[in-house]
This record gives structure tokens, C-alpha cells and sequence, in this order.
């Protein structure tokens, strides 16, 4: 039987990535991305799909299910991320980080679960990141969507386990992909304030993390062969870390409050 991903995101970086792998596993692949164009030269059927735009999302779940009659695994890797101090991050930018990390997610779900509980079975991977679980000076907003995205995904997928729908997450650490350009610029974009300048270095100095000379990125094949493990699997994991510095990383979470606050503090001083 041939099964049917519909993958968010997909323009470059880790959805791209993840399009090509389960297109190479002979699964008919549906890659969107806010403009087609950027959708050239993947092996799979691809559409304009604005995760923010409850018609786009209609729209192109729709297409899936006329044109093959099941979705099989929803990949919900649509994103960017929204840095800086939270003093100086707006609440329309704040609104727009959770809208796209978030709500555009749920758009997606609600559109795709009836279908995967008509037949009984599918499977939802939802992309997070390691700051969805350990939230950083400077990642407030992005954090936030993170957060919010892994308590969704674990309510989520109680609610739906006894109807032979699956949820998962994966949460990356650094990687590979033009991610932080667009995090520069969102930066970029601030009205900084002075006392947070610390919080500025701090960013760019962790922008360095995900070079392609970086002994501690993932590549986004490497994400997408773990999204594509979680897509697959008839019994997936609540949650699949990628990278040696995501898992060393999440470790942190075990470490008393007041010890990672100190950490924070040696990075004003530094």
C-alpha cells in the first residue's frame, strides 16, 4: 500500500531534507512551503501552504486527500524563530512567533485528524527543538512556541492513542540549515535596549553553534532521518532528541533552577 506525508516547511533545511527522505522510502510526498517556487527540484507533489492561512491549510489537505485518499504522516516543521531579549521582542512579533510555532500546527492537526481516524491509524510528527524544554537568555518567544508546541503534543497524543493515531516529537539542537539568517534578522529588527546587550553577544556568539564548521550541528539529513524514524514507526517514541549537544543539552533540565540561573549570571559578567 503506498502511504501519503504531507510536510510543512519545506523550502529548505530540515523539511526539504525530510521531503527527500520519505520520498526515497517510495512514500508519495506532498512538500509545501509559503512559496512554490522554493519547492523546485523536489521529488514529490508540492503546494503553497502559509500555515498561518486557515484557507491554505483547507486548501491543500483537500488536494492530499481527493488526489490519494489517506495522509499517513503529517510533518509539522513550518517555523522560524523570533530571538531577543523579551523587553524588546513586541507583542505583534510575539503573536506572530506563536501563530506560526504553534497555531500554525494546530491548523494542520484539525485538518488531518479526521481523516487518520476514519482509517484508524497515521501518524503526527511535530518539529520542536531543545529549547522547547531548556529556554535560554534571548530565546523567550521562540522558547515559548516550543514549550507550548511539546505540552500540545503530550496532550495530544493521550487524546488520540486509542484511536490508532500516533504523536511524536523531535527536538534538534544546532543545525546546518539557514535557520539563524533568519534569526539575524529578527534581531536585527529590535529597538535594542542597553542593559541587554549581554543577551545580544550571547545570541551571536550561539549563532556560531550552527555553522557548517560547528562540531556541535546536526545536518537537517540527520534531523530528517530521525523525523522520518518517528514517521515510520508503529510504536514511535513520545520524543526523539537529535545531536550529541541537543542530548547534553536536555540533560541541563535536571540541574536545579538556581544553578542554571548562575550559569545566566556568569554569561552577564563574561
Amino acid at each position: 500500500m503506498e502511504r501519503t506525508a504531507l510536510v510543512t516547511g519545506c523550502s529548505s533545511g530540515i523539511g526539504r531534507a525530510t521531503a527527500e527522505a520519505f520520498s526515497e522510502e517510495g512514500w508519495t510526498v506532498y512538500a509545501t512551503a509559503r512559496d512554490d517556487a522554493d519547492l523546485a527540484g523536489l521529488d514529490a507533489e508540492t503546494a503553497a501552504l502559509d500555515v498561518t492561512d486557515d484557507a491554505d491549510v483547507e486548501r491543500v489537505v483537500d488536494r492530499v486527500i481527493e488526489e490519494t485518499g489517506r495522509i499517513d504522516c503529517l510533518v509539522n516543521n513550518a517555523g522560524y524563530g523570533q530571538y531577543g531579549p523579551l523587553e524588546d521582542v513586541t507583542t505583534d512579533q510575539l503573536t506572530d512567533q506563536i501563530d506560526v510555532n504553534l497555531v500554525g500546527p494546530h491548523r494542520l492537526v484539525r485538518a488531518v485528524l479526521p481523516h487518520m481516524r476514519a482509517a484508524e491509524e497515521g501518524t503526527i510528527v511535530n518539529v520542536s527543538s531543545v529549547a522547547g524544554r531548556v529556554a535560554p537568555p534571548g530565546a523567550g518567544a521562540y522558547a515559548a512556541s516550543k514549550f507550548a508546541l511539546e505540552g500540545y503534543s503530550d496532550t495530544l497524543r493521550n487524546e488520540v492513542a486509542g484511536l490508532g493515531v500516533d504523536v511524536t516529537l523531535v527536538e534538534p539542537g544546532p543545525v546546518e540549515t539557514p535557520f539563524r539568517d533568519r534569526v539575524e534578522q529578527e534581531l536585527d529588527a529590535l529597538a535594542r535596549t542597553d542593559d541587554y546587550e549581554w543577551v545580544y553577544e550571547m545570541q551571536e556568539d550561539a549563532g556560531l553553534l550552527s555553522g557548517s564548521e560547528s562540531p556541535f550541528a546536526a545536518t537537517p539529513e540527520e534531523v530528517a532521518a530521525t523525523v522520518l524514524e518517528a514517521g515510520v514507526s508503529t510504536n514511535p517514541k513520545a520524543r526523539y532528541a537529535v545531536g550529541g549537544f541537543a542530548k547534553a543539552l536536555l540533560l541541563s533540565r535536571f540541574l536545579p533552577d538556581g544553578l542554571r540561573d548562575r550559569a545566566s549570571a556568569l554569561f552577564r559578567k563574561l
